[in-house]
């Protein structure tokens, strides 16, 4: 993802600023400085929008047009963009202990930015009027099953990037182990879906 979001954030920010700055009103009592502001805010949104989608379309269209099969892990976005639950304090009553709340919110501006969900809604409607075939694979366990052997482990995953199998000792990049993983759990499903 080239993270279009991030790298226009600073310019976001400063013109939400400036906007801010502003009082409340309807759109027909704004100045020509307010309206200007409020311009600037969408304007940049919106080129962040337009390039999310114009990369979005390149590479659905070069995934389709290398690839007959092409397999994804079938994430449920929704669910791992969620807010996490607030934890209420039970010694003090009224008062909440730290959730991870600051954190998370960074993750889910990464995934929003990723722009997954309209990634794949476009994947899927490109490689349909191809002629491809796009299979969705159960996320599970992808990342940590060895691809030589089978084995499946937690501590397969010894850091995010590296993949070192307990079993066989076979050594990989956790991504690339991952993607074979969930292309081969595809073709078996075609299989099985052709059968």
């Amino acid at each position: 993802s080239p993270r279009h979001g991030r790298r226009a954030a600073a310019k976001v920010e400063a013109a939400q600023q400036a906007l801010s700055r502003f009082p409340r009103c309807k759109a027909k009592d704004r100045t020509a400085n307010h309206q200007r502001a409020v311009d600037k805010v969408a304007q940049l949104h919106g080129k962040v929008r337009r390039q999310r989608l114009d990369h979005a379309h390149k590479t659905a269209l070069g995934l389709v047009r290398a690839h007959d099969v092409i397999a994804h892990e079938d994430l449920k976005i929704r669910n791992m963009s969620k807010a996490p639950a607030p934890k209420p304090d039970p010694d003090r009553p009224g008062t909440f202990l730290p959730n991870g709340a600051g954190a998370k919110a960074g993750l889910n501006r990464s995934i929003h930015d990723a722009g997954w969900g309209v990634f794949l809604t476009i994947l899927h409607a490109k490689a349909e009027s191809a002629g491809r075939e796009v299979i969705a694979v159960d996320p599970r366990n992808t990342s940590r099953t060895c691809p030589e052997c089978g084995h499946c482990a937690k501590e397969n995953r010894p850091t995010q990037e590296k993949f070192h199998c307990v079993s066989c000792g076979h050594h990989g990049h956790a991504d690339t182990v991952g993607a074979t993983n969930v292309l081969r759990a595809g073709l078996v499903r075609r299989d099985a879906n052709l059968a």
